[in-house]
């Protein structure tokens, strides 16, 4: 039986390169068994992407973690565009980090318990607070080796996600729903969270790009942007201003709604009863999806791709020569999107990148990059009025936050494989919040409807099938 399971083992697996007739084949047919026409989805109401008729999203279920307000129904139930405006536990986010620039002072931490305990802290409560995590800043013993650098991978969200759950076997006691043994592990995770992308960057780095191993140890009284920085700097070497502006940009990535994608999925695995590193794992996975948490990334490329076509970036008229391209779909990626504009709620103005965009000035002069920034603040600017141009309808465009912090990131020097990482690294604390929240206010199985439109057929023996 052994040496048939030896032979079994040795057998070629097919490459993705080289799919066999069968698979091809089959892959085809699929697209005609699985097509369904559009017209069924007006028949029978579906809410696609659960989105109401006029764009706005469906409203499954009730939060006080955060609100996003980008636009107005008015009574004939169409979208009024107004200043976009986002809220954490009913504090504007504008003035949160307002206070965190005025007093010079980090402030992830103090946002991450805002969100999870639902109030601002005292200075005695984030400095317990800010020990806990500290105490769990280094990873279980025999972690690093056997989990992140034995098995490398190409994706750090991949790896951030296996990580994740390789953590339930662990934890002594994963599978306790309870709000305090939750809390526990959300503490843990957050705590985890700056070491583990830090270190699946350095094994891929390694293994795949032929760099230098440089583990560094984290260090507990440092907070979780400076962390990040010294680790994944191969001398640990970071400025106070590079520190604070990574700081705020995980303020501002912190947490958006119940109803974002990643989010959305904490609460419905959360609705299932299973432990806190099954859904956080699911929410990292969701997050890697390119039309969530890779936006970041994209406009990194997409500056990229400008820069290597427009040899001076100053000079306005070449810029919106490629940027009108892009919107024809004849540059970049050539699907006629200009990364970092648009949101799907805000209309008018996204606050986050207008808090961004303050920081990002500051740290363009400091790195001789004001040229870069520019670059930003004219897309920001133009598209707009170039997509009215092309396309003949005039809406509003705002920049998003992606189109700062992915600016933000490339003047950090910050790899982009860990771009959305650290987006998941922010994005846990809200994370944490809505699973907590879910446990103590949900209490039910989310379980929706979904009309099925195949016709029933007769069965037919084997040999009567052509």
């Amino acid at each position: 039986m052994f040496e048939k399971f030896k032979k079994r083992q040795k057998t070629k697996h097919l490459s993705v390169d080289e799919p066999s007739g069968f698979i091809h084949k089959m892959a085809q047919e699929l697209e005609s068994k699985n097509a369904i026409d559009s017209e069924l989805y007006t028949k029978y109401n579906v809410k696609r992407g659960l989105r109401n008729s006029n764009g706005t999203g469906v409203v499954v279920g009730l939060t006080r973690i955060g609100e996003v307000l980008g636009y107005e129904v008015n009574e004939s139930k169409e979208k009024v565009p107004m200043e976009g405006q986002l809220f954490y536990r009913g504090y504007s986010i504008e003035d949160l980090v307002k206070n965190c620039i005025e007093e010079n002072r980090f402030g992830f931490e103090e946002v991450t318990y805002l969100l999870i305990f639902g109030q601002l802290p005292t200075q005695k409560q984030l400095n317990d607070f800010n020990t806990l995590l500290g105490e769990k800043r280094e990873l279980p013993t025999g972690f690093a080796r056997d989990m992140i650098l034995t098995a490398p991978s190409r994706s750090i969200m991949n790896k951030l996600a296996r990580s994740v759950l390789a953590l339930y076997c662990y934890d002594d006691n994963p599978d306790d729903t309870s709000v305090e043994n939750v809390l526990r592990q959300s503490i843990d995770l957050i705590g985890y969270f700056p070491t583990l992308i830090a270190y699946s960057y350095q094994a891929k780095a390694s293994s795949f790009d032929n760099k230098s191993l440089h583990l560094h140890y984290p260090i507990p009284e440092l907070g979780t942007a400076e962390n990040i920085l010294r680790m994944i700097r191969p001398d640990g070497q970071y400025t106070e201003l590079e520190a604070k502006l990574l700081d705020i940009a995980m303020i501002l990535h912190a947490e958006h709604g119940g109803g974002n994608n990643s989010s959305f999925t904490t609460h419905l695995i959360s609705s299932s009863g299973t432990d806190t590193y099954a859904t956080i794992s699911a929410a990292v996975s969701a997050l890697k999806g390119p039309k969530h948490g890779g936006a970041n990334i994209a406009v990194i490329n997409m500056i990229n791709d400008l820069k290597q076509n427009v040899k001076d970036i100053s000079n306005h008229r070449k810029v919106e020569e490629y940027l009108v391209k892009v919107l024809k779909k004849q540059a970049n990626d050539k699907t006629g999107l200009v990364y970092g504009m648009g949101h799907a709620i805000y209309t008018l103005s996204d606050p986050r990148a207008k808090v961004l965009k303050g920081m990002a000035k500051q740290l363009a002069i400091s790195k001789d990059l004001i040229e870069d920034f520019m670059l930003c603040d004219f897309i920001e600017k133009k598209v707009p009025e170039l997509y009215a141009e092309i396309h003949g309808v005039k809406r509003p465009m705002p920049a998003n936050v992606d189109l700062y912090s992915g600016f933000v990131y490339s003047a950090l020097d910050i790899p982009t494989d860990i771009a959305t990482p650290l987006f998941a690294t922010a994005r846990l604390s809200g994370w944490c919040a809505h699973r907590l929240e879910e446990l103590i206010a949900g209490k039910k199985l989310m379980r929706p409807a979904c009309t099925c439109v195949q016709e029933h057929l007769s069965y037919k023996p084997i040999k009567d099938r052509k």
